[in-house]
């Protein structure tokens, strides 16, 4: 008896110090998992894919520079995200028969899982390639408008922040990142200009589309202004889609790769599109070869990162609330207010494609201490603007604050690339967007907060300390960017430029030494 006893406590003993080895086991499986699908990998053509890709059209070349309208076009349609805000009363007066502010709820979750998708699949578009992506990106996309249709017309919020929010967010995530990964391989020499026109079609669709969406409601109604939208954005991107292809192994541009390393053989000159004597003099050949986890995990993404957070901040808590501010602090039109937005958007647009393309001779990290700083000037002195009543002084404010919000994102993909290399930038640039999700989301709702916190004080809407009191805390954050950016290290083209100043600043010496000297 006593024997079966001390078998059943061995045995239950065994079973106890078994179990956390297999939980542990369970757990390290999960963690080769995840580390398998953010492993170094990129995409093997074969003889007959490199072939066909050759030709855009049958007897029409391909040419990369037939990547540009593509990825526009591919980023117009995913940045209608940035007008939902037109939709979110007509929602809720379909839905509820008044305004209950829960349409606002989709956005948010679309912004969300826009950076889980974009981190998520960002691998896996490295693997498989940019069509592939792109084209399982629209099908999602394109869903969650169907989706959101239905929901509609059988009057369900939950189906709508499940259409839109969701699925039509998660589908946003890769149509966004797919031809930015694309163009920083078929651009090595011109990063910057590539990362700018990938990403400023997305403030482009936010302008247009806003503008299309109120005629399309009254015209068809409601639920059917979602399919006809979903059905224009099938068309458009699927055809912008089969334009994307990554470059063959061999290809060589103005003397360099798509990794920027430098031609050194004869046998490789000969497929350049133009010889080796043509290579730029500041451009470096990086040996730098990271893989993906260490790319993810390095100081210099993590500080990325954060960089980014604080560079979108304020334009993601407060550009939505632009119009309020027009008509609520200074008590303008609505119409006026409309103007406003409308001209803001254009500046979101042109920062895009401005501050990427500066970035191109100044390099990235200088790139963002202009914006970085900038935006610091602007913050500290928003209180005092709006407080002062300074109309126009509170327009430009708000205008450049949102040429530096969309130089960020301009920005961002081409130092990606600079910094871990092209075949880490679909992956990183995903990651990165959560950078955007968690300022959208966690900075929104904390911004609310305090805004709400601040009303029910006694201040009212038309009371600019609301927005004054929300300013401080975000002008902390982005001084926390502006520290995280000192320490990262620089790229090529940051050396290159602080070379070029030193030089520069050298010669305007020595002239002043030789004039001193004739003057003696």
């Amino acid at each position: 008896m006593e024997k079966g006893n001390l078998e059943a406590e061995s045995n239950e003993g065994k079973v106890s110090q078994d179990a956390p080895a297999q939980e542990s086991e369970n757990l390290n499986v999960i963690l080769r998992l995840i580390i398998n699908h953010y492993r170094y990998s990129t995409a093997t053509k074969g003889e007959k894919q490199i072939q066909r890709e050759k030709w855009l059209l049958p007897r029409v070349p391909f040419n990369r520079w037939a990547l540009l309208p593509a990825a526009v076009m591919i980023q117009f349609c995913v940045g209608s995200l940035y007008a939902w805000s037109v939709f979110n009363k007509p929602i809720d007066m379909l839905i509820y028969g008044q305004n209950y502010n829960m349409s606002p709820i989709a956005f948010y979750t679309a912004c969300g899982f826009l950076g889980i998708s974009a981190a998520v699949m960002g691998p896996w578009l490295e693997r498989r390639g940019p069509l592939l992506a792109c084209l399982v990106g629209t099908g999602f996309f394109c869903t969650g408008h169907f989706l959101t249709a239905l929901a509609l017309y059988l009057k369900q919020i939950w189906l709508v922040f499940l259409g839109y929010g969701v699925i039509g967010g998660f589908g946003t995530g890769l149509c966004y990142i797919s031809p930015v990964s694309a163009l920083q391989k078929w651009f090595p020499d011109r990063r910057g200009l590539a990362s700018g026109f990938a990403v400023c079609g997305f403030g482009a669709g936010s302008i247009a589309i806003a503008k299309a969406q109120i005629p399309l409601i009254h015209t068809v109604g409601l639920p059917l202004t979602f399919v006809v939208l979903g059905g224009c954005y099938l068309v458009v991107m699927t055809v912008s889609a089969l334009v994307l292809r990554t470059p063959p192994p061999d290809f060589v541009v103005n003397g360099m790769r798509s990794d920027r390393s430098l031609v050194t053989e004869p046998a490789d000159t000969l497929n350049s599109q133009l010889s080796i004597d043509d290579v730029k003099g500041d451009e470096l050949k990086d040996n730098k070869k990271l893989t993906l986890v260490e790319s993810l995990t390095s100081r210099d993404f993590r500080l990325i990162f954060l960089l980014l957070l604080a560079n979108v901040l304020f334009g993601l808590c407060c550009f939505s609330r632009l119009s309020n501010m027009v008509t609520d602090i200074f008590g303008r039109t609505p119409e006026e207010a409309a103007t406003i937005v409308s001209i803001n958007g254009g500046f979101n647009l042109g920062g895009r494609l401005i501050f990427a393309i500066i970035s191109d001779y100044l390099g990235r990290k200088y790139s963002y201490v202009i914006m970085l700083t900038t935006q610091l000037i602007v913050v500290a002195c928003f209180s005092t603007i709006t407080t002062a009543g300074a109309y126009w002084a509170f327009v430009i404010a708000m205008w450049i604050l949102t040429a530096c919000y969309g130089g960020g994102f301009g920005t961002i993909p081409a130092f990606l690339t600079d910094r871990f290399g092209p075949q880490n930038t679909g992956a990183c640039h995903g990651v990165t967007l959560i950078a955007w999700s968690s300022a959208a989301v966690g900075g929104g709702l904390i911004y609310t907060a305090v805004f709400n916190l601040i009303l029910s004080s006694g201040y009212t809407a038309k009371d600019p300390f609301p927005y004054n009191v929300n300013s401080w805390w975000i002008l902390a954050v982005i001084f926390t960017g502006w520290i995280c950016l000192i320490f990262i290290t620089p790229t090529d083209k940051d050396i290159q430029f602080k070379k070029r100043v030193s030089s520069f600043l050298k010669k305007v010496v020595n002239c002043s030494d030789r004039k001193d000297s004739y003057d003696l």
